[in-house]
């Protein structure tokens, strides 16, 4: 069976989860179907991938135009295929029409959804329409919708009623338990100035409101004084919001609060020793599917306070693996906390407690570790999707 993925981000061009799961979903599905990788970019040097970028005259356009006039060029490549398997509103539309111009079964994965996501028209401005659109289109037509959580497959029908609730299955994120795996060095860590010493405080996000790192950082000026707070926050949606969050981390560090920012390269084994080393892991995301980064940081066997919200409580038990801190959101419909002050200190409040409770922490993390082993494998996640082309084949 020859099935053509389409997808925005495709290693080693990743900025967030849906890419990290495209790179690991690939490498294990091409073992069981002969596999055909579509995604943005000017040239590939692996083989089975191909790219596809903005003609000329689209260049300055909005970024969702840009996006869909890449979509038309992937529709156009996936001729002969047996199944297309798309990945997030920035490739679904062509999934959507490779079945419409192909006459094949079109298998659509939501990461996310745009209509929970208000705030991204501060982003695409009117282009935030037409991914709505997009997205909109491709799932009312798919043949079948993988939700990466449970939470996210509720969204869904809810969201868009004209989707058949039968055609929705649920097939978790993996995460690959050799490579994020404890690791008590920290040579990479002392290069960035974190200390052994002192009790670390990790988060790993990008920066967008829907990630909540504003709120982590409202919650900073609770926490421990004598923990240190290191932030991995490379990608920015928008370099106006990158230029607001250093300008509240300096802040941060004005009032005394030990804060490290890594905006820059961070390698691999870096992230691990990090994660190993925190005593505590951060979530604060105001919106999120099913969220990856936990999976690593408990694969690491570090403790995880996250808000409960999306697909989260399927992967962090409360009590059992982490700590989970409630979301009462605003009636304005954009997810934010209804009292910020409030959110925070719930955060920090959970923070805290691992913070003077190393032995807990370490409970929870070792569990949480147990957990990521024995349910979340990606050989596991391929095997499942296979079956879902099976289906729609």
């Amino acid at each position: 069976m020859r099935v053509d993925l389409l997808t925005r981000e495709y290693p080693p061009f990743v900025y967030g989860g849906a890419g990290v799961h495209v790179g690991q979903l690939t490498q294990h599905l091409r073992n069981l179907v002969d596999l055909r990788v579509h995604c943005y970019g000017e040239s590939h040097t692996e083989a089975g991938v191909v790219t596809h970028q903005v003609t000329e005259s689209l260049v300055d356009a909005n970024s969702a135009l840009k996006a869909m006039a890449v979509n038309l060029s992937m529709s156009d490549a996936v001729r002969g295929t047996s199944v297309v398997h798309s990945h997030t509103w920035y490739a679904n539309f062509a999934g959507h029409l490779a079945k419409v111009l192909h006459d094949v079964p079109h298998v659509a994965t939501a990461h996310s959804l745009e209509p929970m996501r208000p705030w991204k028209a501060e982003q695409l401005s009117g282009g935030y329409r037409l991914s709505s659109f997009m997205e909109e289109t491709a799932f009312v037509g798919a043949d079948r919708i993988i939700a990466v959580s449970q939470a996210m497959a509720d969204d869904i029908v809810q969201t868009y009623p004209r989707v058949d609730p039968g055609r929705v299955s649920v097939v978790h994120n993996g995460i690959d338990a050799d490579e994020f795996a404890p690791d008590h060095e920290t040579t990479y860590l002392e290069e960035f100035g974190i200390s052994p010493d002192r009790p670390v405080i990790a988060c790993v996000a990008r920066i967008t409101r829907q990630k909540g790192l504003g709120h982590l950082l409202r919650a900073a000026e609770h926490f421990t004084r004598d923990a240190q707070l290191v932030i991995v926050a490379q990608a920015s949606d928008t370099p106006e919001q990158r230029r607001r969050f250093g300008l509240e981390v300096a802040r941060l560090r004005g009032s005394g609060r030990q804060v490290t920012w890594i905006g820059g390269d961070f390698p691999r084994q870096a992230l691990r020793q990090l994660m190993t080393l925190a005593r505590v892991f951060v979530c604060p995301s105001i919106y999120e599917p099913m969220g990856i980064v936990n999976l690593e940081a408990m694969a690491c066997g570090t403790a995880v306070v996250a808000t409960a919200t999306g697909g989260i409580p399927e992967v962090v038990v409360q009590g059992e693996t982490g700590l989970l801190v409630p979301l009462e959101a605003g009636s304005d419909g954009n997810g934010e906390p209804e009292v910020p002050e409030v959110f925070a200190k719930e955060i920090a409040a959970r923070v805290n407690h691992l913070i003077d409770d190393p032995a807990t922490a370490r409970r929870l993390g070792s569990a949480g570790r147990e957990r990521v082993v024995a349910r979340f494998s990606w050989p596991s996640v391929a095997e499942q999707v296979r079956r879902v082309y099976e289906a729609v084949a």
